[in-house]
């Protein structure tokens, strides 16, 4: 591992580091926030997964996640969203390949060597950050934008146990039904619709839900509300009555001022599961 940077932030401090990682054959990149608390042992850790087109540096720059995270005396770490360089395979289009990880593990061609974003998150960055830094493991949160709330369901619903509190921005609720999701899930995983069901958070939410709180907002005037469908989880976490809340944001878009306005709530949300 070797740090790219390091500024102090909010009375903590707020790298960025790169590492080899076996799951995705690259070297990644994330930022990691660690509030002044750290200096004086392991704080709790949430995770912030960006979306489509984002790397590690969006919600690091834009979120304005680290104000709360010192106020309430929690780590934040901001993955990549998908695995970088010159070897790895990519499109042209914006929503498949480089930038567009879609957190699941590839099994197809040529997406397989690389794409393994779920594993990434879920084992390899996990050992990393309890290995090297002050964070502790035992109290984890997990929150992301579009389709990083679409990642952060998903891995929640999968990992029972590992989060204490699951928030999500404007998810991909439903991939498997809208356009934003079977080109990607069919590119990466394959035709066999049921080898998409973990990665599709309503139909999660019907089956299993997650054993902790969720926080989703949604803003009502999104550009890509339809794509979303967050009528499908809604409906789907009434239907499971499902701990948590669904919030429609009036006249909110999909952008980092949506995100930015609400980040506030989440970190508390999070703080106050994680015992803070």
């Amino acid at each position: 591992m070797r740090t790219v940077s390091e500024n102090r932030c909010f009375g903590g401090a707020q790298g960025v580091f790169a590492h080899d990682a076996a799951s995705t054959g690259c070297e990644m990149t994330f930022g990691l926030y660690l509030p002044p608390q750290a200096e004086d042992g392991p704080v709790p850790l949430l995770w912030y997964l960006s979306g489509l087109t984002c790397t590690h540096e969006n919600a690091m720059v834009k979120a304005g996640a680290q104000a709360h995270a010192a106020r309430a005396g929690l780590a934040v770490v901001f993955p990549d969203t998908s695995p970088r360089g010159d070897q790895v395979a990519d499109d042209e289009a914006y929503n498949l390949g480089k930038g567009a990880g879609f957190y699941v593990d590839a099994t197809e061609a040529p997406w397989a060597p690389h794409y393994s974003m779920w594993s990434y998150v879920t084992k390899d960055l996990t050992e990393l950050l309890g290995a090297e830094f002050p964070v502790d493991l035992g109290r984890q949160a997990i929150c992301g934008h579009s389709m990083g709330g679409h990642g952060a369901l998903t891995i929640a619903a999968a990992h029972p146990g590992r989060f204490l509190s699951v928030s999500a921005f404007a998810p991909i609720a439903h991939p498997s039904t809208s356009d934003w999701g079977r080109k990607q899930l069919s590119a990466y995983l394959g035709d066999d619709e049921a080898a998409w069901e973990r990665h599709d958070a309503t139909l999660q939410m019907r089956t299993r839900g997650i054993d902790a709180p969720v926080l989703v907002d949604q803003g009502t005037a999104d550009q890509f509300i339809d794509t979303l469908k967050p009528e499908a989880l809604a409906e789907a976490m009434a239907a499971r009555r499902q701990p948590g809340e669904f919030r429609l944001q009036a006249g909110y878009d999909h952008s980092y001022f949506f995100i930015s306005t609400f980040m506030g709530d989440h970190v508390d949300f999070h703080a106050e599961a994680l015992g803070l």
